[in-house]
């Protein structure tokens, strides 16, 4: 296991970029344009970056992204 520390500034941004990342990932699930391939690999870059954002972010925070990932999952 590998670990580090952050600061609350750092903190901060991690779950800003997190987030800022799922939620290009679920613009793009809808985009009928892109391949069900595609798709689907970003739906498994989607589960990694939620289990990463669950250790940064409040359960508040967590519950709007979970409800995102159960309609696109």
């Amino acid at each position: 296991m590998i670990g580090f520390m952050l600061n609350e500034k750092e903190l901060k941004e991690m779950e800003y970029l997190i987030k800022r990342e799922m939620d290009e990932i679920l613009f793009d699930l809808q985009d009928e344009r892109i391949d069900i391939v595609v798709k689907r690999a970003m739906k498994e870059k989607y589960s990694i970056l939620f289990t990463l954002f669950k250790r940064v972010a409040t359960p508040g925070e967590c519950m709007k992204y979970t409800l995102k990932q159960e309609i696109k999952g």
